[in-house]
């Protein structure tokens, strides 16, 4: 049966990936150092005798015993308040890492998928933002260390590609949500959530009108799939290309949880973009995916989430 390594396993992203590729049956090693990752997040695959952890920082040497016919490399710290915190690692991750895990497939005769995102189009100045786009990106700002170093990893993805004709693929991920986000990960959704739960004020960065398109974990993970089994080597977007402003968000998860929280804003962030929103066209016509889950769906399974991982709420 197939060996399928997950860098980054035990994070958001990576734990739902390491449970679809056991139900497609294939063998998983997850590796993760446990810097921004979760052990809790699977617990529960432990014990099934084709999964196994390895606790691995991928900046160090990576290597796995036996065959592997397939690397998805996730780790790294992905939301700002853990690369702003971690600024030096996450272009470790991205640079050493991606270097160390590319290594090891050329070895191993394994094909690559590298989880970008759509930080690497910066502040767009194209909208939607297609895959051809170039970006607008500042390169010594503070999101810079996340940007770039998901750009430089693109890059040396290509380079093994065609240099050392290793198979890869690379996957443009934008905004994803749903169970297994931490509430303190600084990103939009589980902050307003943590928020509206407990009560307090939503805090929204300038005066909301920036833009994101949010898709569902369940749809980022088909979509992942797809084009790690297809033949395109070349950036695929996968995300939901239904745009919303932050605070219309903000007034859906008010909503959502009954809460009695207002809307506060705060002075918006360095370089944060102004507009975000996929074209899928490509992910359409070559892997034959698209979003299915809408938000309002999406927003009631991981508020359900919350509510039991979180324990009590003080509203609603």
């Amino acid at each position: 049966m197939p060996r399928t390594l997950i860098t980054g396993g035990a994070g958001f992203l990576g734990s739902h990936l390491c449970e679809r590729f056991l139900a497609e049956g294939h063998d998983v090693v997850c590796m993760d150092n446990l810097v921004t990752g979760n052990p809790d997040n699977v617990a529960h695959l432990i014990g099934n005798e084709r999964f196994n952890f390895v606790h691995h920082d991928v900046t160090n040497f990576v290597y796995v015993e036996g065959d592997l016919d397939y690397i998805l490399h996730f780790a790294s710290p992905a939301s700002p308040i853990d690369y702003l915190k971690l600024p030096i690692q996450t272009l470790k991750v991205g640079a050493l890492g991606t270097h160390n895990c590319l290594g090891l497939a050329k070895a191993k005769s394994a094909r690559f998928l590298i989880a970008s995102t759509s930080e690497v189009y910066g502040d767009p100045l194209v909208h939607p933002q297609t895959e051809e786009y170039w970006g607008n990106v500042n390169p010594v700002g503070f999101r810079g260390v996340y940007d770039e170093a998901k750009r430089f990893a693109e890059a040396i993805t290509m380079a093994y590609h065609r240099y050392h004709r290793v198979e890869t693929r690379i996957v443009r991920i934008f905004n994803t949500y749903g169970p297994r986000m931490r509430l303190d990960d600084g990103r939009a959704l589980p902050a307003f959530m943590g928020q509206a739960l407990r009560g307090e004020p939503i805090t929204v960065f300038g005066d909301g009108s920036q833009t994101r398109s949010f898709q569902y974990v369940d749809d980022l993970i088909e979509g992942i799939f797809r084009l790690l089994m297809s033949n395109e080597s070349e950036p695929v977007n996968i995300g939901n290309p239904d745009e919303i402003s932050i605070r219309e968000f903000a007034e859906e998860v008010v909503a959502l949880i009954g809460s009695s929280s207002s809307i506060t804003f705060e002075p918006l962030p360095a370089d944060d973009p102004k507009v975000r929103q996929p074209d899928i066209s490509k992910a359409r016509s070559v892997l034959n995916w698209e979003p299915k889950v809408s938000r309002e769906d999406g927003l009631k399974r991981t508020l359900a989430y919350f509510r039991e991982h979180v324990g009590t709420p003080l509203t609603a």
